[in-house]
Order: C-alpha cells, then sequence, then structure tokens
C-alpha cells in the first residue's frame, strides 16, 4: 500500500505563475522543499485561492491551458483530495456555487451525502445501553456515520453545467499529484496523530497513514498510487466507475461490515449503505439564497446546507444598523448578537427541503431581518440562547414575536476544506467540501487510496419527529457550508468561503463584516482575529480575539471561551479563501497567512 502525504511544490512544468512578494512556483519534480506558501497574490487573468500550494498549482495550469473556473475548481479540488485528505475527497461531499460570466447567473449544486434508504431513526441509539452512542472516536469511526459520498457527483454535474473539459481532463492534475508524491508537513502529522487510534483500527487505513506504525516524517515524500488509480478509473468511466460496479461494491461491504484490526478497542457499528444507494445518488441543481446588503448581491448555498439562510439573514439583521459608524466594539457586538439571532432560526427551521418544509423565502426576507434586529440592544448582550423569530407572521415592526426554540446539539466537526478560482472571461467558482470528521470515518476503502466520510453525524443524534434535522431515510443532513458569491452592480465583488463546521456561517459572516463595513482589505478581512456566536451562553474566539477586544465587549455582556476543538488542539476558527474583483480586471486572491499552515493564493498573470 502506497503511502500519503503533501505539500510538493508546485506540479506544472515550466509554469511560471507569479504571486506577491514575487516568489514563482517551481516546475514539476524540483526539489519539494523550494515550496513556498503566499497568502495574498493579485493580477490578472485567472485567480486561485486554496489551503495548499498542489492544489493551486493545478488550478491555474488548468486556467493556463484555457480552461474556466468550473474546470479548475474540480483540479485543485481532486488534488486537494491527494493532500488534504483529512478534509476532503472522493468519500465526502460539498457545495458548489458559480457565477456564470456569460448569462450574469449564479447557480448552486448541492453535492451533499445523503443517508440510506435503510436508514433507521435510532442509528445513533446504542442498543445495548439504550442511549445515544458515545459520539467520539465511537460513532464517527463506524460504518452507520457514512453518508452516500456526492463529491464526484458533484464534479461531473460541475463539468456538464459550466464546465468545458472532460473529467478525465480535469482530473490529470491530481493523477500526477498522487502519482509522483508530495511533502509531508507539520500540520498533516499532527492530523495523524491526532487520528492514531482511529486510523489503527483498520488495516488499510494504517498501511496507508501510519507505515511502520507512526505518523508520515515531516518533509518526508509519500504518493497514493492506489489514489490515483481510482482517479484513472473515474477519467475512463465517469462517476459510473463510483456509484455502480466493482468500487461501488467495495464501499458498500466496507460501510456494512467493516474490516478492523484485531487489536482495536473501538466498536465500529456496521453501517447501512448498499450498492443501490450509490446508484442512486443525484447531486441536485438548486437556485441560490439572495440578500441585498448595502447595496451588494449577497449570493449563497441555500438548505440542505444552513450556510445561506443564515449568512444572509445575519446580513438582513445587521442592514438596518450603521455598523461603520460606530465604535469597533459596537460593530462586534451587533455582529455577535445578528449571528445569535440567525442561529437560533437554523436550529428551528432548517433542514433537508426534499423531506422538510424550510421557510427559505421567510429566513431570508428583508422584513423578517429588520423585526429580529428589534431583539439587538445596543448596550446590552442577550440572555442566550435567544428564541427563534416567527416565520408565519412578520411585518418588520418592533416588537417582534418569537416561537418555542430548538433542542439541538452542534456536533458539526471543524474539519472541510475550502477553494475559490476566478478565470479571464469573469466566470468565479466557489467550492466547500468535505469528510467531515478529521480523518472521516476513519475508514479507508481497501486499495482505493480514499477515505470515507462520517457526514451522518450532522443528523441530531436523538431523534425527535418535530426536529428539522432529525435522521431520516434517503436524507440529507443540514450543513453549515457557505460558499458566497457577492456582486456589485452586476458583476462579481467578492466570492470567499470556509470550512470550520458550524464556525463556516460566523467565519463568512465576519469576513464580510470586517470587508465591507470595517474597511479592511480583502486580506486583513480573512487574518483578522475571529469569534463565533452560535446562540450559546458563551462566545467561541480565537485568544488573540479575545485579547484584542474582550475587555471591550466583557461590558455588554458577552462571555467568552476560547476556540479550540476535541480532536486537536488548534485555537484556530475556520481557514477562508476569497478573490476579490477590482477595476480594469485586476484581482485579489486571498488566503490564510497563518491559520492551518497557511494558504495559497495565486493569480495567473501579475500584470496584463
Amino acid at each position: 500500500m502506497q503511502h500519503v502525504g503533501r505539500r510538493l511544490s508546485a506540479v506544472t512544468a515550466a509554469l511560471a505563475l507569479s504571486v506577491a512578494g514575487g516568489a514563482v512556483a517551481s516546475p514539476a519534480f524540483a526539489d519539494p522543499r523550494e515550496t513556498q506558501k503566499t497568502p495574498t497574490a493579485s493580477g490578472y487573468g485567472g485567480a486561485v485561492s486554496t489551503v495548499d500550494p498542489e492544489a493551486s498549482a493545478a488550478a491555474l495550469e488548468v486556467l493556463r491551458k484555457g480552461g474556466n473556473a468550473a474546470d479548475a475548481a474540480v483540479a485543485a479540488a481532486a488534488t486537494l483530495g491527494v493532500t488534504e485528505p483529512y478534509s476532503a475527497g472522493v468519500g465526502g461531499g460539498g457545495y458548489f456555487v458559480y457565477y456564470d460570466a456569460k448569462s450574469g447567473q449564479v447557480g448552486t449544486i448541492d453535492g451533499r451525502e445523503t443517508a440510506p434508504a435503510a436508514m433507521p431513526h435510532d442509528a445513533f441509539i446504542d442498543p445495548a445501553a439504550g442511549k445515544p452512542c458515545r459520539f467520539t472516536p465511537d460513532l464517527v469511526t463506524s460504518g452507520v456515520a457514512v453518508g452516500v459520498p456526492g463529491t464526484p457527483a458533484t464534479w461531473q454535474r460541475a463539468l456538464k453545467r459550466w464546465g468545458s473539459l472532460s473529467l478525465g481532463e480535469a482530473l490529470k492534475p491530481a493523477i500526477k499529484v498522487a502519482t509522483r508524491g508530495f511533502v509531508v508537513d507539520n500540520t498533516f502529522r499532527q492530523q495523524t496523530l491526532d487520528n492514531k487510534a482511529r486510523f489503527a483500527a483498520f488495516p488499510a487505513t494504517s498501511s496507508l497513514f501510519l507505515p511502520g506504525g507512526d505518523a508520515p516524517a515531516v518533509g518526508s515524500i509519500f504518493q497514493n498510487h492506489d489514489l490515483a488509480a481510482t482517479y484513472r478509473l473515474l477519467a475512463q468511466q465517469g462517476t459510473d466507475g463510483f456509484y455502480t460496479g466493482p468500487l461501488a461494491a467495495e464501499i458498500a461491504a466496507a460501510v456494512q461490515a467493516p474490516l478492523k484490526a484485531a487489536g482495536t478497542g473501538l466498536p465500529v457499528p456496521a453501517g447501512f449503505m448498499t450498492t443501490a444507494d450509490l446508484a442512486a445518488y443525484r447531486a441536485v441543481d438548486q437556485a441560490p439564497t439572495h440578500v441585498n446588503y448595502r447595496g451588494l448581491d449577497v449570493y449563497g448555498m441555500a438548505p440542505s446546507s444552513s450556510g445561506g439562510t443564515t449568512v444572509g439573514e445575519a446580513l438582513n439583521i445587521l442592514d438596518p444598523a450603521n455598523l461603520s459608524g460606530m465604535s469597533r466594539a459596537g460593530a462586534l457586538h451587533h455582529y455577535l448578537e445578528a449571528s445569535a439571532l440567525a442561529f437560533a432560526d437554523r436550529g428551528k427551521y432548517v433542514g433537508d427541503p426534499a423531506q422538510v418544509d424550510v421557510p427559505t423565502a421567510a429566513l431570508t426576507d428583508p422584513l423578517f431581518g429588520k423585526e429580529r434586529a428589534c431583539q439587538i440592544d445596543p448596550q446590552h448582550a442577550a440572555a442566550k440562547p435567544v428564541a427563534p423569530g416567527n416565520v408565519a407572521a412578520f411585518d418588520g415592526v418592533c416588537p417582534a414575536s418569537t416561537v418555542a426554540p430548538a433542542e439541538e446539539k452542534d456536533t458539526e466537526n471543524i474539519s472541510t476544506t475550502n477553494l475559490t478560482i476566478a478565470d479571464r472571461w469573469g466566470n468565479v467558482a466557489e467550492y466547500t467540501l468535505t469528510i467531515e470528521q478529521t480523518g472521516g470515518s476513519g475508514m479507508v476503502v481497501p486499495g482505493r487510496g480514499f477515505l470515507l466520510n462520517n457526514e451522518l453525524t450532522d443528523f441530531s443524534t436523538v431523534y425527535d419527529p418535530k426536529d428539522p434535522n432529525r435522521i431520516e431515510p434517503n436524507k440529507r443532513p443540514r450543513s453549515s457550508m457557505a460558499p458566497t458569491i457577492i456582486l456589485k452592480d452586476g458583476a462579481p465583488f467578492v466570492a470567499l468561503g470556509s470550512p470550520g463546521g458550524s464556525t463556516i456561517i460566523t467565519t463568512v459572516l465576519q469576513t464580510i463584516l470586517n470587508r465591507v463595513d470595517l474597511g479592511m482589505t480583502i486580506s486583513e478581512a480573512i487574518a483578522a482575529p475571529r469569534a463565533s456566536q452560535r446562540n450559546t451562553a458563551k462566545v467561541t474566539a480565537e485568544p488573540s480575539f479575545i485579547a484584542a477586544y474582550g475587555s471591550e465587549l466583557t461590558p455588554f455582556g458577552h462571555q467568552f471561551t476560547p476556540s479550540g476543538d476535541a480532536f486537536t488542539s488548534a485555537a484556530e476558527i475556520g481557514a477562508a479563501t476569497a478573490i476579490e474583483f477590482g477595476p480594469g480586471g485586476r484581482m485579489v486572491a486571498a488566503a490564510e497567512p497563518v491559520r492551518r499552515g497557511g494558504g495559497s493564493a495565486m493569480v495567473l498573470n501579475r500584470s496584463r
């Protein structure tokens, strides 16, 4: 079995990719230790922002050869499946938002994973104990957590709808990276060690990610020939090679009868996915959500994701306030309160619209947002959790009526990835994809080189027929992914997105606030310290945010808890990517300067 790592130098032979600071990507097979990440790049003819220089270089190679933003997005996503296998890959799903310059329209694809047809309501209940299974590591490391993957179908649908390349052509850069290898960095090694017990539970996973019983060494170069072969299968057979035939049978078998290592102490419950579930999967075209904020048209992802409705509602709540005329603390107070209100409505109303009546129009109605804004006291934080608004009766007038809150527990994990791409014709792709937990279910499909997701743990753990996110067969669990494209006067202004579980919503929202209301550049807006209020008693915030603003926000009544998660020691919120569009075709690609080891921004040409 071959081994996987990440971060070799940029891939394309004889391809000079201009980036800020004058760094130039290396040609293929050059010394990988020359790799440098650049968080900001400005120029013309096309731009890319991802978390990984290999993925950014793959996208730019496609753009240079005449491909468009959809083609490049698939190439970058496939490469992230190689270099960021714990965050994304063909075993997962995601949401694709696209601005088509020819039509001037924004369209979206829902590629979220789905529950199998045989998924029972008590799937997450331990029958022996009669109570919910221990969430981590037991439930997430299981076949029962695996949803039918949507990523391959999303790639195929995006290329058919907007692209100019075949799936095989778009996969070529990723096949190259998987075959010749890339360099392991500190982040990859640490993520492997964080999941060592889970990965060791499966022979296929441990042989791939724990060679010799240890995580790959920093600086070592590893290859994933099994994944390269899987990509070649997709190149030859299209998505039929994934959703039908031998590979589909192997995926179903891995879920229904996980092959465990003899010494593991993890229970690894079996799942319910069948080959019929895989054959029935479809990526769904969706109309985007839309709100107008400060004269900007903000487009996002509609349910089954809650990203577009929650970001959009929060912006509607903030729109009546003159945030740019306030103190920084006053503006941040409004941001935190608006986010809490929108999250209350998210929990009450949002689920998979194929099985739940989601009031998307009401949640994104500016009158409803204005009415919810009545709940914000400019001087005092409300006691949390706040109650949801009444979508059945609103007129934008204070006082506003509320309804009983939903009972929910946030189980979304932080590990996801995002990419932003624009081409010379003005097309823009914003794509968030995931396998959920860092390392997904921990289960590698034997001999195929990719991890399966644990996306079904995004359903509510305990079944409640009134819960919009309750477990149901053939249902898509609610997501927080929020790929967003903003137009100004009908043309692209900013495109952005982020990983981070439910903090994706607040990361996107705060970045918009920073750029539009607080006067930051797009790079500054991404780099700024973050806080995430998701209708909880305490605000989750990066230590740098608490240090900068805690003393100013505490008098409002806000309480803070430092960010970090149960699976790693990371104290970061999100890892955003963005592109801003300026006059004369100039583009500024922006990525994280520090979070997740920093991101990779590239442009096709530094000058016209």
